[in-house]
């Protein structure tokens, strides 16, 4: 490895498995002192068991705002201040337009996008100037896929904060970038109550939507975040990163 983030500070959400679990891996071996969040006590023993190097688990769920200040001071405890913050927990949910419940949207906007945006908020006594800030977006934020409306906008709305918070935080030299992956082989379809059946349906239906005629890997992910949380994205703010296998675009 070439430690491209040794002795750095760096906080990923939902770094108990998928994408961000894969991030939380790529960091620790590039030198970073690494805390990861989840809603699961269990997943994140298990998943700061795999990540290794004296990685921290918190239990903490984006979606209740009150939650979210205790967790970056106990990394400020526990390893000092933070230098890259990965915020990266987030849900899929999906119904035709008239089956979709006032609380449904309440959930998939409260992780998605209010989340996102209290986690920033919290986060910025305890960043470092200079830190670098990745948002998972998505690339579906330009697409129109029925049934994905709410989950969509969540997506839309995240992009267009991170060109504000980029342009806010540049007097403290914070850079702010989202990434946008494609479809991905993660647990995300599972989790979120679809069967394996109607998920692999999804994942085939996105893979062969795609230039490359695959899905992407975790490790694919990965690779984008450490560009841009470490000095080889120094020159970027405000801007997307879309690792979608070409789909976007065509």
């Amino acid at each position: 490895m070439s430690l491209k983030l040794n002795n750095k500070v760096a906080v990923v959400t939902g770094g108990n498995s998928g994408i961000g679990l894969g991030v939380a891996k790529l960091f620790a071996a590039e030198g970073a002192k690494v805390t990861i969040t989840g809603r699961n006590e269990s997943t994140i023993k298990t998943a700061v068991k795999a990540i290794g190097h004296d990685a921290l688990g918190l239990v903490s769920n984006v979606a209740d705002v009150e939650s979210i200040s205790p967790v970056f001071e106990r990394v400020n405890d526990t390893f000092g201040k933070i230098d890259i913050l990965v915020v990266n927990a987030g849900i899929v949910m999906m119904a035709p337009l008239e089956q979709f419940t006032e609380a449904m949207f309440d959930q998939v906007t409260d992780i998605n996008y209010k989340g996102v945006f209290f986690t920033v908020q919290k986060a910025l006594p305890y960043l470092n100037d200079g830190a670098s800030i990745v948002v998972t977006s998505s690339t579906v934020a330009d697409k129109g896929l029925a049934g994905a409306a709410a989950y969509i906008a969540t997506k839309a709305a995240e992009r267009a904060l991170v060109r504000v918070f980029a342009a806010e935080l540049a007097p403290r030299k914070i850079r702010v970038n989202a990434l946008s992956p494609g479809s991905i082989a993660t647990p995300i379809f599972e989790k979120a109550g679809y069967s394996k059946e109607h998920a692999d349906g999804m994942a085939d239906f996105f893979a062969n939507s795609v230039a490359l005629k695959r899905g992407g890997t975790v490790d694919e992910m990965a690779k984008g975040f450490l560009f841009l949380a470490s000095e080889d994205s120094s020159y970027m703010t405000g801007g997307d990163l879309v690792l979608d296998g070409g789909w976007r675009d065509l």
